[in-house]
């Protein structure tokens, strides 16, 4: 009998033992939620021999609500998509170590004393704020608004929105016990826990860029309490667990949510795959990103006048870039041609464009005119009559304006970004959604004059999921974050071909306005 028992108690051991190998052994999931302006997903990423590997779980359309004259973001949406997205994760099998949240800047939600959500957010393309910099500046001195955040002057940035709000008193302003910007509004709702997530405060124009700290005198300058603001975190802490509410919403466990860089173009530059530091990168979307990673801001009168920004990065690092209107022309362009029953793929589109005639026609993508127009094929056509072109008139035609328009302003940018860097730059990584368009890779290494290295598409998910294996204690430094990227991901590199022929273009691109 002592024999038996001692077998069980040998055999129990045995498999206790082996239960918590495997338990430690279990794969970790990271669940990322990525949020851009038009759609979202949410990914569950895994570390497997030392590469990345990522899952979709969802994704969904992120639609701005038109209402009363106003443009929206419809918060409790997107908050059910992201409860959507956990559920069918766990129903999936997946067992999640921690959820990220990122999300586009600037704009912010406010919740009533209660907790309650006070009203849905203001889109930054609502044109409340068009002439909100001039108001301000009228009382406030500009330049000492950029030596103090070094960010560049856009007419949406929190700063201006706040002021707006409260110069048309705003009964969700004049209500508000919270302020948060996007990201931090939907770890709020998922937690009950409030932070301000430091990348994304940095894009607010209220924020100092050496202490990262909000500004007294800015919020002062706009009649908002500081105390409105949640404290200050960096990417990597853990705001809190799902709520019992959203635990039973979702069938999961107590899961925490951690603050990733919860400006997408933060979490996306942490996912550069460069070996060393003398990179420029572009963040290609519908905004189009262009910049570097430096250690300390680069504030200076020149700096100022060609409107560069100072954001916060991984690691109190800066990201040193100017904001460029991507592929958002052409993505309003696609709608057009939807709406009226042509169906056409960015692969034919760009397959037309190589059959068109080169340097026919080019825009400014940055002019206002193109922000939000109500006919972007219109306004296109309106311009280039304005300026003695071509008007575009084929699809290809319109995609070859608007991509060769691209690659000129990148150059514009790069030759600007090269006299303000502290380091020389060898090479442009390009990140994000558009690095999938070779035609316009190589036109924009043409352009340049410089390599150009495409990929990863999913920049933004990956540096997500990354900065939340870091803070489970799976990775490293940033360093080791990229080095896993390169890894883990396949990129194409494009040499820029001979020829003067950009050399001309952009003399003629020079010329516009």
């Amino acid at each position: 009998m002592y024999g038996f028992c001692r077998f069980l108690m040998i055999v129990i051991i045995f498999v206790k033992g082996h239960c918590h190998r495997i338990n430690i052994m279990k794969k970790k999931v990271f669940f990322a939620v990525d949020l851009g302006a038009t759609s979202g997903r949410t990914i569950a990423a895994s570390l497997e021999d030392g590469k990345l590997v990522l899952n979709e779980i969802s994704r969904f359309p992120n639609h701005i609500i038109e209402l009363q004259g106003h443009a929206y973001w419809d918060l409790p949406a997107l908050y059910m998509e992201i409860i959507a997205g956990l559920r069918d994760a766990g129903l999936k099998g997946y067992e999640i170590t921690s959820i990220g949240i990122d999300t586009w800047g600037v704009d912010v939600a406010f919740f009533g004393s209660d907790g309650g959500l006070l009203r849905n957010p203001y889109c930054y393309r609502d044109t409340h704020t068009a002439d909100a910099p001039e108001q301000f500046f009228s009382r406030f001195d500009s330049s000492k608004v950029y030596e103090i955040t070094g960010i560049q002057v856009m007419n949406f940035n929190t700063l201006f929105q706040l002021d707006t709000l409260r110069r048309n008193n705003c009964p969700a302003l004049e209500a508000a016990g919270k302020i948060l910007f996007i990201p931090d509004a939907l770890s709020y709702m998922l937690t009950g826990k409030a932070v301000t997530e430091r990348t994304i405060a940095s894009t607010s124009q209220m924020a100092d860029a050496r202490s990262g700290e909000f500004d007294a005198g800015i919020l002062d300058a706009i009649g908002v309490d500081g105390s409105l603001f949640s404290p200050m975190v960096d990417p990597g802490y853990c705001i809190g667990m799902l709520s019992p509410e959203v635990r039973r919403l979702t069938g999961l466990g107590a899961i925490p949510v951690i603050a990733v860089a919860g400006h997408d173009t933060a979490s996306a530059v942490a996912a550069v795959p460069a070996a060393d530091a003398d990179f420029a990168y572009l963040s290609s979307g519908t905004w189009s990103l262009m910049g570097i990673e430096a250690d300390a801001p680069i504030i200076s009168d020149k700096s100022r006048e060609l409107n560069f920004t100072n954001e916060g990065g991984v690691d109190r690092t800066v990201r040193f870039l100017k904001n460029i209107c991507g592929m958002w022309l052409l993505e309003c362009c696609r709608r057009e041609w939807s709406a009226a029953g042509i169906d056409t793929s960015y692969v034919d589109l760009c397959v037309q464009a190589e059959k068109a005639e080169r340097f026919r026609s080019l825009v400014n993508p940055d002019n206002p005119r193109f922000a939000n127009p109500e006919s972007m094929l219109a306004e296109i056509a309106d311009y280039c009559r304005e300026t003695g072109q071509p008007v575009p008139e084929t699809q290809g035609e319109y995609t070859l304006c608007i991509l060769e328009s691209l690659a000129l302003r990148y150059r514009q940018v790069m030759s600007n970004l090269r006299d303000l860097a502290p380091h020389e730059i060898k090479c442009l990584h390009i990140i994000g959604g558009g690095s999938r368009n070779s035609l316009l890779n190589q036109m924009t290494a043409d352009a340049i004059g410089m390599p150009v290295v495409a990929g990863p598409s999913e920049a933004t998910a990956i540096g997500n999921a990354l900065i939340q294996a870091r803070a489970a204690g799976v990775v490293g430094s940033l360093q080791e974050m990229r080095h896993i990227v390169s890894e883990s991901t396949d990129t194409l590199r494009f040499e820029p071909s001979p020829g003067n022929e950009w050399d001309e273009a952009y003399m003629r691109y020079n010329n516009l306005q």
